[in-house]
């Protein structure tokens, strides 16, 4: 009998991608997938160490099925967490059987074969210096199960950030080849897919690593068209500010099927904070490209991340950051309490923020983006939108999604999203009539919340 396997993904985007590529190498090597881990021969956890929040959802992950685990089961750990403290989560852990760290995730069927057939000397839990294996830049797509799919463009990270750990954790940028990349997409548009989401940890990054230059990024969106032109919706997320070039905007606005829509980490809005965190600190700058950006897009919905909190924050610094907010008026911002990650040089800055000073700051920046956001939405209504059909709202019972094998009704609300929202993280529209799950259709908006819109199909 084949042994099976169940797989847990934790974590961002990156993460789920890294866990496709596991489960089909395990499929492929004749294990059989079970979504109940009492019936699974391998237990294989995809971890996240970005934050103290991710690491204790992924330790908590680990040692509730460590309890659980029957005789003849083998446990593995893979992802951030293994790269970042294999050796310390071995001793904390020690059911484990098995370590997969980010940069040896393609060796899946082999550490699983060893952890159920274990060795009287096994292998320690993977180093921190492992380089990618080309492998991994070339795999299979499994079956889609949603109308929207990630595409990894590039692995680890080269930027500076003082505050981060992932250059740690996933090592130095790693572009996929251009002709890996078109396979995975004409797999997904394939299956059916309708809109592909380009994920990195700085998608803008892509091809400096090679000799694509600095415009890689806006040949790749080209290839992708050139490659798929059925493709209704391709999205860029992870865009680092200083790396969107003239031809990049240009290229998005010129190709139907690339969104208007730019998602831009730029983590603070003061001078004096950017230079701490080792970040783009010429605000003047940002503002000019934000401004080129409207101007190619005018309807571009652009999103961006802030970081409240951060070591030696001043109320003068923070209260720069809520001006900012104000007068850029960003679509989507997300905003984070500042968590001193061990390793990175952020933590040993002088100038702690107390916790509640931090959640103070959260509240606040919050609040001021929910003004702008819920304005920004109802600029929107009366407008007619292409949307994204993913799942149904019935009354009281919650959202429904093509993952959990639902189709639409003659009534309820149908749930989906428009080109400014990106998938788990922004917004949705909901809207009353029929429409089939996994389809674009037209939705004349008629109400708008912070965060959401409402409709009706044309």
């Amino acid at each position: 009998m084949s042994p099976s396997f169940y797989l847990l993904t934790l974590g961002c985007p990156k993460n789920e991608v890294d866990s496709e590529g596991m489960q089909q190498l395990l499929l492929q090597a004749g294990y059989q997938q079970t979504d109940d881990p009492r019936r699974a021969d391998v237990l294989i956890v995809n971890t996240c160490g970005f934050i103290d929040v991710a690491r204790q959802e992924s330790l908590g992950a680990l040692r509730a099925l460590a309890r659980r685990k029957r005789r003849g089961q083998a446990l593995v750990a893979a992802g951030c967490l293994v790269q970042r403290s294999g050796a310390e989560l071995a001793q904390d852990i020690p059911a484990l059987d098995g370590f997969l760290s980010t940069r040896r995730w393609y060796e899946v069927v082999r550490v699983a074969e060893q952890a159920l057939n274990p060795h009287p000397n096994p292998p320690p839990p993977a180093g921190e210096g492992e380089a990618m294996s080309p492998r991994s830049l070339v795999m299979p797509r499994r079956a889609a199960t949603s109308a929207s799919a990630y595409l990894k463009i590039a692995d680890g990270c080269d930027a500076p950030c003082a505050f981060c750990a992932i250059p740690a954790i996933k090592g130095p940028y790693v572009s996929k080849p251009v002709k890996a990349i078109l396979e995975e997409a004409r797999q997904l548009v394939a299956q059916g897919v309708q809109e592909i989401v380009l994920i990195a940890q700085d998608t803008t990054l892509y091809g400096r690593d090679t000799d694509a230059g600095r415009d890689g990024l806006a040949h790749l969106l080209e290839a992708i068209v050139a490659a798929v032109p059925t493709l209704p919706w391709l999205r860029v997320m992870y865009t680092y500010p200083t790396h969107i070039t003239p031809r990049l905007i240009d290229t998005m606005a010129r190709l139907p099927p690339v969104c208007h829509y730019l998602d831009i980490p730029l983590q603070h809005a003061h001078p004096a904070v950017l230079q701490r965190m080792h970040r783009p600190s010429d605000l003047d700058y940002t503002r000019r490209l934000l401004a080129r950006l409207r101007e190619a897009m005018p309807d571009i919905a652009l999103r961006t991340t802030f970081i409240v909190g951060y070591p030696g924050e001043t109320e003068e610094e923070f209260q720069a950051l809520l001006d900012f907010l104000a007068e850029v008026r960003f679509d989507h911002v997300g905003v984070f309490q500042y968590s001193a990650e061990v390793g990175t040089p952020a933590a040993d800055l002088p100038g702690a923020v107390p916790a509640p000073v931090r959640q103070e700051r959260y509240r606040r920046a919050m609040a001021r983006q929910q003004r702008i956001s819920w304005a920004k939405n109802q600029e929107w209504v009366g407008k007619t939108l292409p949307v994204l059909i993913e799942g149904e709202a019935k009354d009281d019972q919650g959202l429904k999604t093509k993952d959990q094998r639902l189709r639409t009704k003659d009534h309820g609300l149908l749930v989906g999203r428009s080109f400014r929202d990106a998938p788990e993280i922004d917004g949705l529209v909901l809207a009353t009539g029929q429409a089939a799950i996994g389809t674009i259709v037209p939705v004349r908006l008629t109400a708008a919340s912070p965060y959401d819109l409402w409709g009706e199909v044309v």
